[in-house]
């Protein structure tokens, strides 16, 4: 008995889909658990050093009022 053509892609189609999902399930658990591990690391060095994460990225002029009025990163001054 012979395939019809449209069943083998058909066929083709959904195990490619198939693929796909399992495959993208298994990058977003990835992405996840490096996300908090990231996030655990930077608390427990937030603990350790009393920098917050900010400033632990170098982002903490923002944060600070003076040093982002002086250094002109934000429109206003606190």
């Amino acid at each position: 008995m012979e395939r019809n053509s449209a069943q083998d892609s058909w066929f083709q189609g959904s195990a490619a889909r198939a693929i796909h999902e399992e495959q993208l399930a298994k990058v977003e658990r990835f992405n996840g658990r490096a996300a908090m591990l990231g996030f655990v690391i930077g608390v427990i060095t937030e603990g350790l050093t009393g920098q917050g994460i900010l400033h632990q990225i170098g982002l903490g002029p923002l944060v600070d009022g003076y040093a982002a009025c002086s250094a002109q990163y934000l429109p206003f001054c606190f």
